[in-house]
Parts: C-alpha cells; structure tokens; sequence
C-alpha cells in the first residue's frame, strides 16, 4: 500500500494527512444538550479508541453544552452543524477543533465566510461533508442523479469558497449508503485534490450488514491509499463503530490496537458453547489496549497447534478444556464454566504484564 500524497492539518494534538496514521472518528447518538450523558458516551469512545468525536449541534441550547463539554473531556470534538452559520460560529468560540459542514446548506456565501473566518481565528479544521442526499439540484441535473462525478463536483467547489477566504485547513468527506459510488467517488477526488479526506459509507445499516459494507468500502479505499481519517457508520452503539474501524485497520496492516482475538467458526466435533465463550472473552478485552493474541477454539485436538501463535488460549471438549500459552497446555479444567472462570484468571495475569 502506498499512501496518498495529502496536505497536513492539525485537529487539537492530532495531525490528519501528510502520512499520518489513518484516524479513528465516532459520533455521539445522545442529545448533545444532555451534558452528562454525552461525556459518558465519549469517555466509552475514548475507551474503545476512538480518537475523534462528533457531535450534533441543533440549536444554541446544544452549543451551550460544548463549552461545558469541552472543559471535561481531552477527546478533540467536531460539531456537525447544518442550515443555521451562527451556530457554526458560536461552537467553535465555545472551543471545539473542528467543524463539519456542508457549506451548500449554510446560505450565502458571506455566511459561509463568516464561518470560515470563525475557525480561522480560532484554528478549528473544517470538514467539507458532501453525501448524495446533499448534492446541489444543478449537479443533479446535469448528471442525472448524485453519482460520483456530482459528488466530486459538488465538494470541490465547496473547497473553493473556503481557498477564497484563504482558509486550508480543510478535510473532505463523499459519502453513499452505494460501496461502489463511495470507492468510485473517493477515487476521482483523491486524483485531483491534496485536501485530507474523511472515508466512510454513510446509512451502512445494522451491525452486520454495516460492518460488511463498510468494511468492502474502507479496506478497498485504504488498500489504495486513500484515506487519512474514518468512521464506520453503523445503526449501533456508537463503541462498536470504533472497535469496527480499529479492526478493518488491523486487518490491512495499518495501525492495531489492544488484543487480537482469534477463535475457530465451529463444526460437528464442537462439544462446548464456543459462541458464550468467544462472547465473554471479546466482552473482557472490549477495551483493553494489550497488544497481545488470544484464542478460544472448539477442539482440544487441534486448538493448540492451529492457535499455537497466541499468547493465551482455551479449547474445549465434552469432559474436559485446555489452557495453553504458545500452543503449550498449561491447565486442564473440567466443565465449561470452570474452563471460563480458569481461562480469566490467567488472562488476568497476562494482562497485569501487558497493560
């Protein structure tokens, strides 16, 4: 993989683009007037990885929040802010790093200057967020429709009411629920623009459906090496977004966070619950930030020698499980629940090394 020549901008302490590591984003799904609540949502972000958040911001009431906000949290923060330029405004006066607009929403373009003179003094980053719900009735009509060829027509000249105002501290997003119109898209801008550019697949869907779409989606586009910030939109808990993201990055090789979990699909010979297992071992290291390897298998036979690279594992059969360390047995358990109960106890210890 080779990266993608982009320009260097700084959200808060992180720096997007110019070979940086690709960023982890997530979006808060409680009411941003909620205080409390939204910084317990981020501090679970924050815990899962993420590096970034964003929030809604509706009203005035909602920008109120972000000052209180963002003296209780470290997690750099973007407002999403849509129709209303005061509100863009005001949320980067009460201190948030960044903005994500879509300037063709935000009025005139002294509005959009008056934003862009807001983040200026401020030294906030602005996202210019194009999706095919968003894009312009002109482009619409000259192409037939929001394909990618609109999109990137779209964005760009967004970009280019921002460069009027001498404002480059800007991140571009294309988005479509379409994998095929986002790697198309994404593509076509990343050939003609040195702007750092936020991937995703916007209304992925559900857990699995969103995961799968948008893990075809990302990995494509970072394979090639475009990309330089994500989020993985899913109609979920927010956290699971985050430990989806962290894992299509592992899984391309780019960046790895806390442990890798390995476990077998299971077969006829399985004779334990492996999916209560593997369930109560994910839930453990949810948010651990080991770099280690773990394995829960279905078979005593196998288990250790087809897992014997993890650091710690567990296989069971019907009278008996296993605990091996490097694909060597180091307890024998009997019963399910004291396999578990056995198998965190040493995780424990391994984790007391690591963490």
């Amino acid at each position: 993989m080779r990266k993608s020549k982009t320009r260097t901008i700084r959200l808060g302490t992180l720096l997007i683009g110019g070979g940086a590591p690709v960023m982890v984003q997530s979006m808060t799904n409680t009411d941003t007037r909620d205080i409390q609540a939204t910084l317990a949502q981020i501090e679970r972000l924050a815990a899962r990885g993420c590096e970034a958040v964003r929030l809604a911001v509706p009203d005035a009431a909602a920008v109120t929040a972000l000052a209180a906000i963002r003296k209780n949290t470290s997690l750099p923060l973007i407002a999403d802010i849509h129709f209303d330029y005061r509100l863009a405004v005001a949320a980067v006066e009460a201190g948030v790093e960044g903005l994500r607009i879509n300037p063709g929403n935000i009025g005139s373009r002294e509005h959009v200057h008056r934003v862009v003179d807001a983040a200026k003094a401020h030294r906030a980053v602005i996202r210019i967020g194009v999706n095919s719900g968003s894009v312009e009735k002109p482009l619409l009509e000259k192409y037939g429709g929001p394909c990618p060829e609109a999109l990137v027509e779209s964005a760009l000249g967004h970009v280019r009411m921002l460069e009027e105002r001498g404002f480059y501290d800007t991140k571009i997003s294309l988005k479509s629920s379409s994998v095929l119109h986002t790697i198309a898209a994404y593509r076509k801008l990343a050939a003609v623009c040195e702007y750092p550019l936020h991937i995703g697949v916007t209304e992925a869907g559900g857990l699995m459906r969103g995961t799968v779409k948008s893990a075809v989606g990302l990995g494509i586009l970072l394979h090639e090496g475009i990309g330089d910030t994500l989020r993985v939109s899913l109609t979920a808990d927010p956290a699971e977004e985050v430990t989806v993201a962290w894992e299509i990055l592992r899984a391309l090789g780019l960046r790895s966070r806390g442990p890798e979990i390995i476990s077998c699909p299971t077969c006829g010979r399985t004779e334990i619950d492996l999916f209560a297992l593997t369930r109560a071992v994910e839930e453990r290291l949810a948010e651990s930030t080991a770099d280690i390897k773990v394995a829960v298998m279905g078979c005593v036979v196998n288990g250790p020698g087809e897992a014997r690279e993890a650091d710690l594992g567990l296989a069971g059969g019907r009278d008996k499980g296993i605990i091996f360390r490097k694909g060597e047995v180091i307890r024998s358990v009997r019963g399910q629940e004291a396999l578990l109960l056995a198998f965190m106890e040493e995780l424990q210890q391994l984790l007391n090394t690591k963490e």
